[in-house]
C-alpha cells in the first residue's frame, strides 16, 4: 500500500502565491480528480509535487509513504514511485522511447531482459504504432500520439501513484478511451494510486474516479463522489468560486 499525502501545501511562482493550502491524500488503487478553471492553480500543483524549477514551496508537506518529497530532486521523486504524464510531451531529439525506459528501469535497479516484449504487449494494448519505440521520444508525433506514448511509458515504469496533467487535452474519442482505460485497467493491476488534473468530465467517464475535488483560488474548495463531477458539466465552475 503506497500513499501520497499533501498536508497544507502553499507554493508560488514569480512572488506571486498560487497554491493557498492543499491537503490531499492518495492512496494505491485510488483514482482522485481535481477539476477547477484555468487559473486555479491545477498544473501548478502537478508542477510542485514534481520538482519542476521556477516553483517556490512557501509552506506544508507532501510526502510519500512517510518519504519528504519535496527534499528530493525530480528524477529522486521518480524513483521514489512518482510518475508525472504532461499536459504538452516534452520530444528529446536522439533518445528512442525503448532505451531512455531502459535507462529508468536500470535506475531503479529493475531487469530490463523482457523489456522489447513488454513494450510490444503495452503498445498493443493502447493502439500505439510498434514503429515508434524505435524513434525519438515524442518526435514528430502527434499530440494523442504523445498521450499514448506518455501511458505506455507509465505502464512500463509501475510508479506508485501517477499525477496525470490533462491526459485528454488534445485527444479523439479513441484516444481517449484507450489511455483512460489503461491507467484504470494498471489502478486494478498495479495498485497504482491516479491524480487526474481535468477541466472536463469526458475523462471521468472512462476513468472513473472515487473522490472528486474542486480546486479554486488555489484552495480545495469541495470534494465528494463522481456525481460531483457532474455537476460541474451541468452548472460550471462559477458556484464554486473564491473572492
Amino acid at each position: 500500500m503506497a500513499t501520497l499525502v499533501i498536508e497544507g501545501l502553499r507554493a508560488g511562482v514569480s512572488g506571486r502565491e498560487i497554491l493557498k493550502g492543499i491537503d490531499l491524500t492518495v492512496s494505491s488503487g485510488e483514482v482522485h480528480a481535481v477539476m477547477g478553471p484555468n487559473g486555479s492553480g491545477k498544473s501548478t500543483l502537478s508542477h510542485v509535487i514534481m520538482g519542476r524549477p521556477g516553483y517556490e514551496v512557501l509552506g506544508g508537506s507532501v510526502t510519500l509513504d512517510g518519504v519528504d518529497v519535496l527534499a528530493l530532486a525530480p528524477w529522486e521523486r521518480a524513483t521514489a514511485g512518482l510518475y508525472l504524464a504532461m499536459q504538452y510531451p516534452t520530444e528529446v531529439p536522439g533518445v528512442a522511447v525503448e532505451e531512455a525506459l531502459r535507462q529508468a528501469l536500470l535506475a531503479r535497479g529493475q531487469d530490463v531482459g523482457d523489456l522489447h516484449a513488454r513494450l510490444a504487449v503495452e503498445a498493443d494494448r493502447i493502439g500505439f504504432d510498434e514503429r515508434f519505440l524505435q524513434r525519438p521520444l515524442n518526435v514528430d508525433l502527434s499530440g494523442g500520439e504523445k498521450k499514448r506514448n506518455e501511458t505506455l511509458q507509465l505502464a512500463i515504469l509501475r510508479p506508485k501513484v501517477a499525477i496525470l496533467d490533462e491526459l485528454d487535452s488534445g485527444l479523439d474519442i479513441d484516444a481517449l478511451r484507450a489511455c483512460a482505460r489503461r491507467v484504470e485497467q494498471a489502478t486494478h493491476e498495479t495498485g497504482l494510486g491516479v491524480l487526474a488534473i481535468t477541466h472536463y468530465h469526458r475523462l471521468l467517464d472512462e476513468l472513473h474516479p472515487d473522490v472528486v475535488h474542486i480546486l479554486s483560488g488555489g484552495r480545495i474548495v469541495r470534494s465528494g463522489g463522481p456525481e460531483l463531477a457532474g455537476e460541474v458539466e451541468r452548472t460550471g465552475y462559477a458556484e464554486f468560486a473564491t473572492p
